[in-house]
């Protein structure tokens, strides 16, 4: 597929998902010329409408760049050092753990951050929220790397990062503090991982507050676990509400109420619901690490509920979350592997309906991102694929695809693993 080197051309009669677009009609794929002109989308109108210089697409996809709203930039590559013993979560906890201690210098994570920003931009992605390890004296470490490497990559992949901490690091309300500031020093979310029970009010009482006087936005990691008891997420939208917090909540992975009661889900999704939380899931990780024992096929897939969220108007994303670490041994930041196994694992099709929303508009505006539409006057930041309907889409990798930023083809060259031979060892 060729695409014209000059400021205007058309990208005739291409297939786009109504998610993205405001066109007439009730499919869920509509046919469209678009007009590119100085890098920004100048006119849509119905397939065969618009003249000029043509790029034929003879009904291939056209969506937005991806906005990837949960990942770990700061952990990831690191597998040939830091294997996971057994894939399971408390092995993965305890490689970080390790790893981290012995490697995690500036320029072993600016590294790996920029190897990883490498694959996200070549796949298509233009925007990403990252959570970073914020314990002990590491996030004087790790948040001046990331507020360079955002700086670099300003006009390729805009980035927000968030403070992952422990509820045993959160319990000196000083060094919280400290955190809070540096947090905001570089306008970051503040997060956490609050699985306990015990203590969990005060937890959640101090990290709203500091949140609250630095006026950040909320991320945590939520119920991840198999423990159909746990009622972190409830309680959280129960503090939001009592609160009245203003700004935005973001709960990652909600495991733990597929298993619940009925009655119990109806409760809290209401609840989550009315506090305006939007809930991101983690399919292909939470599927690697859960329900693991050795000789044992797994029977659960460690998922939330997608379907019964987006029903109470509960703004729902998927994304790659870690990639090549000790939490998930595989993932290459392509936002099409995790739309495409999110659809077979979670059963986002028959209809797809507005679905790919969640790896695209959703998190955008979800994290207050630049809208991720089709439509006149946007900029030119699109994904093409030779594939023509959904079904083409989900059966393969589409690894032919073309990434345009400002109506330029970028070069998708990736990069080759043997750039961290040397941090790894294996060199």
């Amino acid at each position: 597929m060729k695409i014209p080197e000059s400021g205007r051309y058309v990208l005739a009669n291409a297939s786009v998902p109504r998610a993205f677009v405001e066109a007439p009609g009730e499919s869920e794929i509509a046919l469209l010329d678009i007009l590119i002109e100085d890098g920004r989308i100048a006119a849509i109108a119905p397939a065969g409408s618009l003249t000029g210089d043509a790029v034929a697409l003879d009904r291939g996809m056209v969506w937005p760049c991806f906005v990837d709203l949960h990942t770990h930039l700061d952990k990831g590559q690191t597998w040939p050092r830091a294997s996971n013993p057994d894939g399971t979560r408390a092995g993965a906890l305890a490689t970080v753990g390790a790893d981290r201690a012995a490697h995690w210098h500036s320029e072993d994570i600016r590294a790996r951050m920029d190897f990883m920003l490498r694959c996200a931009y070549a796949h298509g992605t233009r925007a990403i929220r990252t959570h970073i390890d914020s314990i002990g004296v590491q996030p004087w470490i790790s948040w001046p790397v990331f507020c360079d490497m955002r700086d670099r990559w300003k006009g390729r992949i805009d980035l927000q990062a968030v403070a992952l901490f422990h509820p045993e690091a959160a319990a000196d309300d000083q060094w919280l503090g400290r955190l809070a500031d540096l947090v905001a020093e570089c306008g970051g979310i503040m997060g956490g991982v609050p699985y306990m029970e015990q203590g969990l009010d005060d937890y959640l009482t101090r990290v709203f507050g500091h949140a609250e006087r630095h006026g950040l936005d909320l991320d945590f990691h939520v119920d991840e676990l198999m423990d159909p008891a746990a009622a972190t997420l409830r309680r959280i939208a129960e503090t939001a509400i009592a609160r009245r917090f203003p700004g935005q909540i973001v709960a990652g992975h909600c495991c733990s109420i597929a298993l619940q009661a009925p009655d119990e889900v109806d409760r809290t999704l209401d609840l989550v619901a009315q506090a305006g939380i939007a809930v991101v899931s983690l399919p292909m990780c939470n599927m690697y690490l859960q329900d693991r024992v050795a000789a044992r096929t797994p029977r659960w897939r460690g998922v939330t509920l997608l379907h019964e969220m987006r029903a109470r108007g509960i703004r729902v994303s998927v994304s790659s979350d870690n990639s090549r670490d000790p939490f998930y041994a595989y993932g290459d930041m392509d936002m099409v592997e995790v739309y495409r196994e999110a659809t077979r694992i979670t059963h986002l099709d028959h209809p797809v309906g507005d679905w790919p929303a969640a790896v695209s508009t959703t998190p955008a505006a979800v994290a207050g991102f630049a809208e991720a539409r089709i439509a006149a006057g946007a900029p030119a930041d699109l994904v093409l694929f030779r594939a023509r309907t959904f079904n083409e889409f989900l059966v393969r990798p589409q690894s032919d695809r073309v990434v345009l930023r400002a109506g330029r083809a970028i070069d998708r060259t990736l990069p080759d693993y043997r750039e961290l031979d040397a941090l790894m060892g294996t060199a």
